[in-house]
């Protein structure tokens, strides 16, 4: 029995040697009939050839391939590599059709180009002819795009492959793109690399780590600058005039879904250290030491939308974010902000370091929640939304101001005047000033002129006319460009006495902010505020304040004047430095003026503001004195008394 077992033993052993003499000797052939499939297969799938000059074993379970190159039809080459080591699965031998285990790729070129309409790499991302066609009258559906994109990413990622010197190139007529990789390892989902990336005469050099997962479409990442330049964005300053950079950037996609030609996915980005830098946004740069978003996002046809459950930090301070963006039928925008009750000291201590210089320190217990909804269809302006709401806890208090007490309006101050940024007036709001002019000695037809033109729920409300706000935004995109500003006189004194005259994202919200808490927290009275406001605003050539202003024009205390000369003043408030055009060269006042006094004394006499008898004297026509009358009245024959009649139609009141 032994012996049979031993002679059946060993008849095995020597069937398996010949089977593995004879595979070693026929593995060549395996290895060609692989190569072969692995060619018809990308030359069916794609319009380009796939040449492998040669291949063969170098050991029992190791091949090496030469001069393999990857070239669309009749375009440029695409890829190209000098040689790729290969591990070979040894079971796969069996089976008769090669398994690579491990690629080691040396020395490989990706060039990509672009010259108008042609280029040589669009191919791997376009349908097969067997898929439905496209209706390209809806427009294009970048979920869809992206979709594909991402699918022939992490389609095409190999389980182990160790690239040496890989090196990748992009260019057109108006870009240039060289990114160089000393090495890039995947080894069972684990990626890690070291690039070097020039674009836009911008190098950046950094490190990259990370997890990938082809089958769940997952892949998480980190990038850190290895060099004290940071990490830059190309391309911001030249289409944007603008710069971002940070240190670190992890990056994730943890799920993506593709339904109903709407793409999904979810991930999350963190940011450390970055730094924006755009005009728009502030004069200087904008630091961030912490930054994190959560991510939904839905592209779909026409359609961009990041989901409600999208949550924002920046610092410790977090948010819900909402957006859409729908271009057909309609361009629709929606965007949505909320916050839970947070610290306030989280708040205050979250905002980006240099991009608010007045609330730089402030301390302050409680807690603060905001709330914003906007929503406009740019075929129906009229039903345009926008409310915004910051509220705060009972025993939200200031415990320290910052760089500037806010409360320092209440009393005397020094005053300084900027113009692009530079001083050209300071000088003192207080009684030791000659020209300052106490509330109760401006003239109560000034006042009210004022507050019906430039305010006229300033007593009532709390810093903010959402309604006019509304309104100025309706009117901007009507005009296509900034028309209307919207800003309440509580907004023009924090303006003018805390913040420079830069039309800066950063200065609009550190005015809100600002207005809110003056406001909110009762730091200074309504009369204070309209006093201080009366005192500092611009009335002409060097010309600031209530006082100023009346002995310029008409050689009077600001007491003494009359609703003629109130409405005038009032007149030039939003361009004082255009003031010459409203006279002619006489010293009349210009005819298109009759329509400014026509609506605002029509709304004055419907309030209670001036009589009736007021309103049928009121004409508008002023007698120049003074300084102005100097700059103004340039005919050689003016006469010393204007004669010159107008009559002021009756309005209905109605109209207002």
């Amino acid at each position: 029995m032994k012996n049979k077992i031993l002679i059946w033993g060993g008849s095995l052993l020597a069937f398996l040697l010949v089977v593995i003499v004879v595979l070693f000797i026929f593995r060549s052939r395996v290895l060609q009939y692989t190569i072969e499939r692995v060619i018809t297969k990308v030359e069916n799938k794609y319009p380009a050839d796939l040449n492998i000059g040669n291949a063969e074993f170098v050991d029992w379970n190791s091949v090496v391939l030469n001069d393999i190159s990857f070239v669309p039809h009749g375009l440029d080459t695409l890829f190209t590599t000098d040689s790729v080591y290969a591990t070979v699965s040894f079971r796969s031998i069996f089976k008769g059709r090669i398994v690579f285990k491990r690629l080691e790729v040396s020395d490989g070129y990706l060039t990509a180009r672009k010259n108008g309409d042609v280029n040589n790499f669009d191919f791997l991302f376009k349908k097969s002819e067997t898929a439905q066609p496209v209706d390209t009258t809806k427009g294009r559906n970048y979920g869809t795009l992206l979709n594909r994109v991402i699918e022939t990413a992490f389609d095409n990622v190999p389980d182990q492959v160790d690239f040496k010197n890989l090196n990748a190139s992009y260019k057109s007529p108006n870009r240039m793109i060289d990114v160089r990789m000393p090495f890039l390892r995947i080894d069972d989902g684990y990626v890690e690399s070291q690039v070097s990336i020039l674009a836009d005469s911008i190098q950046n050099n950094l490190r990259v780590r990370g997890t990938i997962d082809p089958g769940d479409y997952n892949i998480n990442a980190s990038l850190y600058a290895f060099d004290e330049k940071g990490i830059r964005l190309p391309y911001v300053k030249k289409k944007f005039e603008g710069e971002v950079a940070f240190d670190t950037l992890h990056l994730s996609l943890t799920n993506k879904r593709y339904r109903n030609e709407k793409l999904t996915v979810r991930g999350r980005a963190m940011v450390n250290n970055l730094i924006l830098n755009h005009a728009k946004l502030n004069d200087e740069d904008i630091l961030v030491k912490e930054s994190a978003i959560d991510y939904v996002v839905t592209l779909g046809q026409n359609l961009f939308e990041v989901d409600s459950a999208t949550e924002v930090r920046v610092n410790s301070a977090k948010a819900n974010i909402y957006a859409a963006y729908q271009n057909k039928p309609s361009k629709i925008y929606d965007l949505g902000v909320k916050t839970e009750w947070m610290p306030a000291n989280d708040f205050f201590g979250s905002l980006p370091a240099g991009l608010f210089e007045n609330l730089d320190g402030i301390k302050a217990s409680g807690e603060l929640k905001y709330k914003m909804k906007f929503h406009v269809n740019m075929d129906s302006l009229d039903y345009l939304v926008f409310n915004s709401d910051l509220d705060a806890s009972k025993d939200f208090k200031i415990q320290q101001w910052g760089n500037t007490n806010l409360q320092k309006i209440n009393g005397s101050f020094v005053h300084t005047v900027y113009e692009y940024g530079k001083p050209v007036r300071t000088f003192t709001v207080g009684p030791s000033n000659a020209f300052y002019a106490p509330i109760n000695q401006i003239s109560r037809h000034l006042r009210n002129a004022i507050l019906t033109a430039e305010d006229a729920g300033y007593y009532s409300h709390k810093g903010f006319h959402e309604e006019a706000f509304r309104q100025a935004i309706i009117k901007n995109l009507e005009e296509g460009e900034f028309a209307r500003g919207g800003s309440t006189i509580s907004m023009q004194l924090v303006k003018n006495v805390f913040l420079s005259r830069k039309k800066t994202v950063a200065r609009k919200v550190e005015e809100a902010i600002i207005v809110w808490m003056i406001e909110n927290l009762d730091l200074v009275s309504k009369n204070r505020m309209f006093e201080v406001y009366l005192n500092i605003i611009e009335w002409g050539p060097d010309v600031y304040g209530a006082k100023d202003a009346s002995r310029f024009y008409f050689g009077k205390e600001p007491s003494e004047l009359n609703l003629n000369e109130a409405i005038f003043l009032t007149s030039i408030i939003p361009s004082p430095k255009r003031y010459r055009s409203s006279f002619d060269s006489y010293g009349n006042l210009r005819s298109h003026k009759g329509y400014y006094y026509r609506l605002i004394g029509g709304i004055m006499r419907r309030r209670g503001l001036i009589t009736q008898e007021e309103f049928e004297n009121l004409y508008p026509n002023v007698k120049l004195y003074g300084r102005a009358r100097d700059l103004i009245v340039t005919a050689p024959d003016a006469a010393e008394e204007d004669t010159t009649e107008f009559e002021l139609e009756t309005i209905d009141l109605l109209d207002f």
